[in-house]
């Protein structure tokens, strides 16, 4: 098996550094807004002018990407009709991203440049504010969120709609959530702000306990990562070396490659969540309230012999967004259209429509196995332990398989990964997919 898709993008990114050197100003926030030194206004301002330095900081002069559309949007919502404000500032947002992302292409497929770091960190920004501006728009639409009829009317910005745009112009903003997740949604965000007050005070120690215990996880993650990511460059290079193909190191190559990712993803997850933590939200009468406000759900990851509660719990904010924004709305083919818009959503590339349009393969043939399986192994206790080691391994190397893809992102990574036997795990359920039938509820 040819390697070469496997040279390691999990250097030293620079984001992690960013968020670091954000953690003292969001400690501050909420030590100055407990004790009284910062009003309403000024911690929105605090929030929104700490966002706009972090971009400027870590994109350059592409922080104008998130910039431009985050303040279009807020303009939007406050001159547009609530029953078509979340169309409009959906195809506006989604339009800015892809034209960036159709950049992004030209440069790598049709240039063959490098892309600069700055310019990642800006697209990657801009998913996340895309969530965020979406989030706002259908609460709008469903009536969550009411927007004074008197403003919209008006159709301009005088200083009391000026007013009133700071709290969305700040949760577009805020630079906890800037450079990652989780997704908040704005009325928690807002009554979060609202309730930082001198009589409400709290022990700052709450907040830093949570950050420092989940950047413990952050470097033990860190730290597995490396000695995974040495253990895949021993064996490429033994396999280098070699002739002849090794169907066992082929499959561990697949499952490690994607266990560096899955490693990666947890700890950024993690560093992400005590920077919210670390401004009061996702904790809830001191304590952490993982269920409302998390991404990183890792011992369900890993231990699940289900692909479909592991898309499910998967990114979970995001996955629970993509739920509310495609599946719950769309009136043809809600399921298939989900992942298609995943797919847009993070880029339309190559291998990324691929790995897509092969897990939603793969998740719906996973419901139709454990429809006719696990009755079948309910009586035995043998069986029942034999079938979930047998469907964890096939989870295990589906998702290694569909995560790699969508990673690496490339044709030519499509192309490495029809030659590996990583392809029967996926092949097998798609011959099952055409050939058993959707059991009757």
């Amino acid at each position: 098996m040819d390697l070469e898709f496997l040279q390691s993008e999990l250097d030293y990114y620079p984001v992690t550094v960013h968020q670091f050197l954000s953690a003292p100003f969001a400690l501050a926030f909420y030590h100055l807004s407990i004790t009284g030194h910062l009003h309403l206004t000024a911690r929105y301002i605090f929030l929104m002018f700490g966002g706009l330095l972090l971009a400027i900081v870590s994109m350059g002069h592409y922080a104008v990407m998130v910039l431009i559309p985050a303040v279009f949007a807020v303009v939007l919502i406050h001159c547009l009709k609530p029953r078509i404000v979340h169309k409009w500032t959906f195809l506006s947002q989604m339009t800015w991203q892809t034209l960036c992302h159709l950049w992004l292409h030209y440069k790598e497929y049709y240039l063959q440049e490098a892309t600069d770091i700055k310019f990642q960190i800006a697209l990657s920004s801009l998913m996340l504010l895309t969530q965020r501006v979406t989030s706002v728009s259908l609460d709008i639409l469903e009536g969550e969120i009411k927007i004074t009829a008197r403003k919209v009317q008006q159709n301009r910005f005088d200083a009391d709609t000026l007013c009133c745009s700071l709290p969305y112009l700040s949760y577009m903003l805020y630079f906890p959530a800037l450079l990652g997740g989780p997704l908040c949604s704005f009325q928690r965000f807002k009554t979060h702000v609202e309730n930082l007050k001198e009589s409400d005070q709290k022990c700052t120690a709450k907040p830093l306990w949570s950050f420092f215990y989940k950047c413990i996880q952050f470097f033990v993650l860190n730290m597995l990562r490396v000695a995974v990511r040495n253990c895949v460059s021993v064996i490429k290079h033994r396999d280098q070396r070699s002739t002849q193909w090794n169907v066992p190191e082929d499959i561990f190559m697949i499952w490690t490659t994607a266990l560096m990712f899955r490693l990666a993803y947890y700890s950024q997850w993690l560093l992400s969540e005590s920077l919210n933590n670390l401004v009061g939200l996702g904790l809830e009468n001191d304590r952490i309230q993982q269920s409302t406000l998390s991404d990183t759900d890792i011992w369900t990851l890993e231990t699940t012999n289900k692909i479909s509660e592991f898309v499910r719990v998967w990114n979970k904010t995001t996955a629970g967004w993509l739920r509310r924004m495609v599946f719950q709305r769309s009136k043809v083919q809600p399921f298939i259209s989900t992942f298609i818009f995943s797919a847009w959503w993070h880029g339309l590339h190559p291998a990324q429509i691929f790995g897509f349009l092969l897990c939603a393969a793969t998740v719906k043939v996973d419901y139709r196995v454990h429809q006719y399986m696990v009755p079948l192994t309910a009586r035995s206790r043998f069986l029942r332990l034999f079938y979930k080691i047998v469907t964890w391994m096939q989870t295990q190397l589906v998702i290694a398989y569909v995560l790699v893809a969508v990673e690496l992102r490339t044709f030519s990574c499509v192309l490495v990964l029809c030659k590996s036997v990583c392809a029967v795990s996926p092949l097998v359920y798609i011959l099952m997919l055409i050939g058993m039938p959707n059991k009757a509820k």
